[in-house]
C-alpha cells in the first residue's frame, strides 16, 4: 500500500561510543539530496581531520530506496553497514550518519568494530528528535471570479493549504494537499466550471 508519509530527524544530533581507547563520534543530519550529502561529508572531514576514519551511511527518498554505505578504510562491512542497520531499525530516511573514529591504539576486531559503529550511530539517533512528514503536492489553480464561492468551499472542507492568491476576473491560487488526497480533491475541483489546475511540485 502506498504511503505518503515518512520518518526522519528534525535537526542534526551527535552521539559517542568509546571502546578500548578508541572514540567513535557519530553525527546525524537530515538531508534531501546528494549535493547536500557531499557538502556535509566534506565539512565533517575538514573539521574532524584528526580522526583516522569517517565512515557513513545515508538514505534518501520517502520510499527508502536510495542509500549508500562507506567503510572509509575499515574492514569491509564493519562500519557503513552497521550504521545503515540503525537507520533501518528506526525506519528513517532523508538522513546521513557519519561516524568519525579516533584510534586508541588497540585493534577491536571485526565484531568489535561492528558493535562500535552500530552503537555510535544508535547514540546519535537516540539524541535526535524524530518526526513524521507527509508528502504534499502543489498545484496552481485558475478559475473565473464567479466560481469563487465554490472553490473556497472545497478548500475549506478539504483543509487545503493556500498561498499566492490573485483575485480578479480570472482568479489564481496556489494550493497544496497530501498526496493521498489527490484523486478526491482534483475530482471535486474539476467539476467547477472554468477551473483549470497545473501540477507544480511534490515535497
Amino acid at each position: 500500500m502506498y504511503s505518503d508519509s515518512y520518518t526522519t530527524i528534525k535537526s542534526s544530533s551527535k552521539g559517542i561510543y568509546k571502546e578500548k581507547g578508541s572514540r567513535f563520534i557519530a553525527f546525524a543530519f537530515p538531508v534531501s539530496d546528494h549535493e547536500e550529502i557531499k557538502s556535509i561529508i566534506d565539512k565533517i572531514r575538514k573539521e574532524d581531520h584528526g580522526a583516522r576514519h569517517h565512515c557513513y551511511a545515508y538514505m534518501i527518498g520517502h520510499e527508502r530506496m536510495i542509500w549508500r554505505v562507506n567503510d572509509d578504510g575499515e574492514p569491509p562491512g564493519t562500519a557503513g553497514r552497521p550504521i545503515l542497520g540503525q537507520i533501518n531499525s528506526f525506519g528513517l530516511t532523508n538522513i546521513i550518519i557519519i561516524v568519525s573514529r579516533y584510534f586508541g591504539g588497540t585493534l577491536l576486531g571485526v565484531s568489535g568494530l561492528i558493535n562500535a559503529y552500530r552503537s555510535a550511530a544508535a547514540s546519535a539517533i537516540k539524541n535526535s528528535v524524530i518526526i513524521e512528514y507527509t508528502l504534499q503536492e502543489y498545484y496552481e489553480i485558475t478559475y473565473p471570479h464567479v466560481s469563487m464561492n465554490d472553490v473556497m468551499k472545497i478548500l475549506k472542507e478539504e483543509d487545503i493549504g493556500q498561498s499566492e492568491q490573485s483575485f480578479d476576473l480570472e482568479c489564481s491560487i496556489k494550493v497544496n494537499f497530501r498526496t493521498s488526497a489527490r484523486e478526491k480533491i482534483l475530482n471535486r475541483l474539476s467539476r467547477i466550471e472554468g477551473l483549470k489546475y497545473r501540477y507544480l511540485d511534490t515535497q
